[in-house]
């Protein structure tokens, strides 16, 4: 006897549930569930969502996975970042103006703090009218692995 579909949920994380809620967003099952997978792995690219997403409620459309991280960057909710040479990745930290270390090696990528003080390579000499909110800062380098001689 054939295994029943998968029945979608809406059981992902609250936080997440409240945060589309606090937006005015309508509440879907994969719309909680994309919410969810960004929440649960930082730095995450929209086909491993996209995997998270159908493990979790069976079939789901990659164009609706792609609508999801479009609208929920759109209202910040999450951010998106396009190192070069990769995939775009999607956090829900927000609202700190964080950076970012990457691996070269191993692509391996985390979050840094701004520094206190704002160096003079932050603020443009000309802002052309902009008013500036934010900046985008990749350190790019080998990790601490990386570092290590191949044995």
């Amino acid at each position: 006897m054939p295994e029943p579909a998968a029945v979608p949920t809406l059981d992902g994380s609250p936080s997440a549930v409240g945060l589309l809620r606090d937006k005015g967003v309508r509440i879907t099952a994969s719309r909680v569930a994309v919410l969810t997978a960004v929440e649960d792995s930082p730095h995450i690219d929209a086909d491993t969502v996209a995997h998270v997403v159908r493990d979790r409620l069976g079939a789901v459309s990659t164009q609706a996975i792609y609508d999801a991280l479009t609208l929920f960057t759109h209202l910040g909710l999450v951010r998106r970042i396009k190192p070069s040479g990769s995939s775009a990745l999607y956090e829900t930290r927000i609202g700190d103006n964080h950076h970012h270390l990457m691996c070269r090696n191993c692509s391996m990528i985390l979050d840094v703090d701004c520094p206190a003080e704002a160096p003079r390579c932050l603020i443009p000499a000309e802002t052309h009218g902009f008013l500036i909110d934010e900046a985008e800062v990749l350190y790019w380098g080998l990790c601490p692995r990386c570092q290590q001689p191949a044995t």
